[in-house]
């Protein structure tokens, strides 16, 4: 056995999950193999809004190879209920649309044959006969009632919470600056697509998912076919990025089940990039009337903001989410006074779901972007607007007027940290020279101050590690693993508490014959929950093996202390006499013929609030509109690191999201309520070429709320970018006159406000 000194957490530990995933590469839906299995095609809605007048799949039929072709009338399940007790319980969502479609890409007939080319060669021999409806895309008509999307609820509003309705808010302000911001829909793609494959041996059904959580996709299959949950078994293999979106099923995932256990034959499906682009939950979605009010002194004293949310065409966690924009709409600031209104509301575009950071980003983008608009106001840098007005470091825990309780935090040191690094100072100089000397080419420095709640519903999670005969162990983690390291860090936790060096330390995921229970990964909770099940229960290993060791070394087990170097058992002051894990398995096994284990369900009593602060510098050509990242500076805190290196990949990658969102990325519709950009073509997805390197500052407040002192990081960088790029952008047209662009900032739309400014047509 290996040995080792110190503390093997806060270490930048090479990923245990790499040399698989970059060699042979990783082992995903489609790799499974299943003998005999046939594939699913499906044929899609190509109207945005129509009744359903006839479905012809006689000749799809009787194409080669094709062993089912079923239309809704031919399911023995109803639709799907509304997954959220908020939201407005009359819209159910059908597996296969029958009388009316509600957006394009809604499936409309599942065909299986024995190939894909030939499930998909006859989907293309189905003819749908459709009666046009008015197709509903604009939130302001859709909150109107223009057009009632679904009859039977008779309104498109799914979720409503009004605000305090206090028109006098602000009275007495000195300034009252109001803005209506558009947070655009965007869509998650992920690298693997949405894939699933489903065995029936008649009487268990078996499903191998691309899921952030095997055992919400066991339950949510069980219920839709009514099966008990025995009778359901998930596997979640290797996942290509999910980043929320794959955190639910949709019903051309559950209809594979279904196809299973009809056909008593083995089914597949996986999905096209275009398909995805239509069919996949989409993000964000979100316009927002905010109104900020304070004093000429720079102190801001009330904000209001009202968010009109698309939900899309069917009811999904997309129409609850503003919930989240609501409860972190102050942000990291001291303000007296802070209101929030929330309506959701149906329109006829696919449903919108979550995407990595889940409500949360739209709050910081709205409160990021009024803080400049309110500097600019009063003529103040906003760095320094931002100064006045953090929290400061002594009143934590803080209490916010939306009621969200900060557990730690020192946002002054981290804007302090941020804005030396990049070097503010200077930087405003060289953009004063550049604007006084004319240079084409604008620099613009963009600042946000954020922070975040991780684990915001206190979910629960499952840890269990079992020590294996030869002194090694096993874990078993109801979080569910699709990038984030959870293999490294969990075997780093393990390894601290027990001696048994990472090496000998298997983890196990994504099996829910394995792993009895499990809430998955979302929300950035897997660390302060589920990283916090396997402490516990490493701890509880360690305690049962002390009783054990203290058999063996005939001594009490209050002598008995663990050398975590060594990985051995010894009575206190006598190292020289010790007993190593493998000796502590046999004793355990020759006992009670069971393996030395403990198992856990850890239940955090309170979210943590990771926050930050970045600096962005943009360069933006003023012939073309074209806005370039030149520097990116991150100070991210989320309490205790555990391993430096998955760290500053969690960012690195949550930075390259929230940039796509501020330059590029939207999912467009035309008037009739066709997707524009249904493919990587048009969908302004960002790549390498478009990103900087970063300049990641360390920096640690461990959080109170749990003994690792950790906070989670997944979705910390998207929130911090998407404001401080889309200030950075403004930043270099605002001595034009410019006050706001709504994202993306696209090349036309940059170059349309700079021509408009300079009273251009």
């Amino acid at each position: 056995m290996t040995t080792r000194t110190g503390s093997i957490l806060g270490n930048r530990v090479l990923r245990t999950e790499d040399p698989a995933l970059l060699t042979r590469g990783g082992i995903y839906v489609e790799d499974i193999a299943l003998p005999g299995a046939v594939h699913v095609a499906y044929v899609r809605s190509s109207m945005a809004h129509a009744r359903i007048t006839a479905i012809d799949v006689a000749d799809a039929r009787t194409a080669v190879g094709v062993i089912g072709v079923f239309t809704g009338h031919d399911l023995d399940i109803g639709p799907l209920p509304s997954g959220h007790a908020f939201l407005n319980q009359a819209i159910t969502w059908p597996l296969l649309a029958t009388e009316s479609v509600h957006f394009v890409g809604q499936p409309i007939v599942a065909i299986v044959a024995e190939t894909r080319a030939q499930a998909n060669d006859a989907a293309e021999r189905v003819v749908v006969n459709y009666d046009p409806l008015p197709a509903l895309l604009d939130l302001d008509a859709a909150l109107r009632g223009d057009v009632i999307v679904h009859p039977a609820a008779a309104t498109n509003v799914v979720f409503h919470i009004p605000g305090n309705g206090d028109a006098a808010m602000f009275d007495g302000c000195d300034v009252v600056v109001r803005e209506r911001m558009a947070n655009q829909r965007i869509a998650p793609v992920p690298i693997e697509a949405r894939a699933v494959a489903a065995d029936w041996d008649g009487d268990r059904l078996t499903v191998w998912a691309c899921s952030q959580g095997a055992h919400g996709t066991r339950d949510k299959i069980a219920t839709t076919l009514g099966l008990d949950v025995s009778k359901v078994r998930v596997i979640v293999p290797d996942v290509g990025g999910g980043f929320g979106a794959k955190h639910g099923d949709g019903p051309d995932e559950l209809m594979v089940g279904w196809l299973a256990r009809t056909l008593n034959r083995p089914v597949r499906w996986a999905e096209t990039r275009s398909e995805n682009l239509v069919g996949m939950v989409h993000g964000r979605g979100q316009l927002q009337e905010i109104t900020m009010g304070g004093t000429r002194d720079g102190r801001i004293t009330r904000y209001r903001i009202d968010i009109l949310q698309d939900a899309g065409a069917f009811t999904d966690i997309g129409g609850v989410l503003p919930f989240m924009t609501a409860m972190m709409a102050p942000g990291v600031y001291d303000i007296e006074q802070v209101d929030a209104a929330i309506t959701s509301v149906i329109t006829t575009t696919t449903p919108v779901g979550a995407y990595r950071g889940a409500g949360r980003p739209e709050a910081l983008a709205a409160i990021e972007r009024m803080m400049d608009r309110f500097a600019a106001e009063i003529g103040m840098d906003p760095a320094e607007i931002r100064r006045r007005n953090l929290i400061p470091a002594d009143r934590f825990p803080f209490t916010t007027p939306r009621g969200a309780t900060y557990d730690s935090g020192n946002y002054q040191e981290a804007l302090a940290r941020a804005l030396e690094t990049a070097g503010y100072e200077d930087l405003r100089a060289q953009q004063a020279f550049r604007r006084a000397s004319g240079d084409n080419l604008l620099l613009g420095i963009g600042v946000s101050c954020y922070v975040e709640i991780t684990n915001p519903l206190r979910d629960t999670e499952f840890g269990a590690v079992t020590i294996t005969p030869d002194g090694g162990a096993i874990v078993r983690t109801g979080s569910s693993a699709h990038g984030q390291g959870h293999h490294t860090t969990w075997a780093m936790i393990v390894s601290e508490r027990t001696g048994i060096p990472i090496e000998r330390i298997e983890v196990r995921h994504g099996d829910t014959d394995d792993v009895p229970t499990g809430t998955g990964t979302g929300g950035s909770k897997s660390l302060q929950i589920g990283g916090m099940a396997v402490h516990q229960a490493s701890d509880d290993v360690v305690a049962k093996a002390k009783e054990l060791a203290a058999q063996l070394l005939e001594a009490a087990v209050e002598d008995v202390v663990l050398d975590g170097a060594r990985g051995v058992f010894h009575v206190a002051g006598s190292p020289t006499v010790s007993k190593a894990w493998v000796d502590i398995a046999a004793a355990a096994l020759s006992t009670n013929a069971d393996p030395l284990a403990a198992e856990v369900m850890f239940r955090a009593d309170e979210p943590t609030f990771p926050f930050g602060a970045h600096v962005c510098v943009v360069e933006v050509d003023a012939d073309t509109g074209k806005a370039t990242v030149v520097r990116y500076v991150a100070c991210d805190d989320a309490g205790r690191i555990m391993n430096p290196l998955i760290f500053d990949g969690q960012v690195h990658g949550g930075l390259a999201q929230g940039i796509a969102q501020a330059l590029l990325e939207e999912v467009r519709y035309d008037d009739a309520g066709n997707p524009v950009t249904s493919n990587l073509a048009d969908y302004g997805c960002i790549s390498a070429a478009e990103l900087p390197s970063f300049e990641r500052i360390p920096m640690e407040t461990p959080t109170p709320v749990n003994a690792l002192g950790v906070k989670g990081i997944g979705e910390a960088g998207t929130i911090g970018a998407t404001p401080a790029v889309h200030n950075a952008v403004i930043d270099a047209v605002a001595h034009l006159g410019i006050r706001h662009i709504d994202m993306p900032c696209t090349s036309e739309k940059v170059w349309q406000a700079i021509r408009h400014a300079r009273g251009q047509r």
